[in-house]
């Protein structure tokens, strides 16, 4: 996006623009991991992910990991809902690594929104999608 008051939209009032531009702007963004986050999740955020709780500070962890060995990461959305205080979207992440091979994961989320449009809790599960190197 080239306007800034559309860059960091929270998930309560763009949800198919956070789950494109969020991953983009944490793992490839000239911004700290943390402040990115902090644009779109509450400071308590926490996620389940397929059984996994992950707080704020181990989802900033695994950033360097993402900012380290990914070349590129691209999200389509399938299906995104807000109604309220809650989301739910189906959408597919498909990471390429800087040494070649592609990962794609099927993500079903549901989460619930703070008063102000970011996220407060989300639950996910994933399912891995075979490519063509796999």
């Amino acid at each position: 996006m080239t306007s800034d008051s559309n860059t960091h939209l929270p998930p309560g009032r763009d949800l198919v623009g956070y789950l494109t531009r969020y991953p983009q702007q944490l793992v490839f963004g000239d911004q700290e991991p943390a402040a990115v986050m902090d644009h779109y999740h509450t400071p308590t955020f926490e996620m389940v992910n397929d059984g996994v709780r992950l707080d704020r500070d181990r989802l900033l962890a695994h950033v360097g990991t993402g900012r380290k060995n990914a070349a590129s990461v691209q999200v389509v959305v399938h299906d995104a809902v807000v109604d309220g205080e809650r989301v739910a979207a189906r959408y597919t992440l498909t990471a390429t690594m800087r040494k070649g091979s592609v990962i794609a994961t099927e993500i079903y989320m549901f989460g619930h929104l703070a008063p102000d449009g970011r996220l407060h809790h989300v639950d996910q599960v994933t399912r891995s999608i075979p490519t063509a190197d796999t």
